[in-house]
């Protein structure tokens, strides 16, 4: 009996806790410094505020690959998906002409690009900033982009779209390995620039 008083006293404290650690989650409405014309809670300003974002971002490296598909082989990300260039990109313009609904098709390459280890690209990885602050990753001053339609690693469904959508291959992509002579294979697709 004795046991079951203790355990309905304990109840209300326990609810007690509770409902402090639920109002502790949900952030604070205390002011915070540099939140202006009243109260702003932390969480808000850690997430979206003009302050929070003005912080400089780094951003995330994105490891490029060379594979083997149908067409030859292509530039592609880490994860297989084949990467493209567009023709109405300017080369170096560090801008890019694909935007909007645009992108929903034509998905960037987020981040800047690093070859993956042992890949020896004869073209230069760099990036631009898109409107937004979004980093793409370049190859050769041009910006890198999937297909969304490319569902599967290593496919090439993009290759040649509209004439304006390229696969990055031939002797623009690979450096030869010291000592060999390099050779372009000929896919009857238009590749590299």
């Amino acid at each position: 009996m004795r046991s079951s008083r203790l355990g309905s006293a304990l109840l209300p404290l326990a609810a007690a806790a509770v409902v402090t650690c639920l109002a502790a989650a949900c952030g604070t409405t205390s002011p915070v410094a540099g939140a202006a014309y009243g109260t702003t809670s932390a969480a808000a300003m850690a997430a979206g505020s003009p302050s929070a974002s003005a912080a400089p971002k780094t951003p995330a490296k994105t490891v490029l690959t060379v594979r083997k598909t149908r067409i030859g082989s292509v530039l592609a990300t880490s994860a297989g998906q084949t990467v493209y260039w567009f023709g109405k990109d300017v080369r170096g313009s560090g801008k890019s002409a694909c935007s909007g609904s645009c992108l929903a098709a034509w998905p960037v390459v987020p981040g800047t690009p690093v070859a993956a280890a042992g890949v020896r690209l004869a073209g230069k990885l760099g990036t631009i900033t898109r409107p937004g602050g979004i980093v793409q990753a370049t190859y050769n001053g041009y910006p890198l982009y999937t297909y969304a339609m490319d569902l599967t690693a290593g496919q090439t469904l993009g290759n040649d779209a509209a004439g304006m959508w390229h696969v990055i291959t031939g002797a623009a992509l690979s450096a030869a390995p010291a000592g060999a002579s390099p050779t372009a294979t000929s896919t009857g697709t238009t590749a590299g620039y």
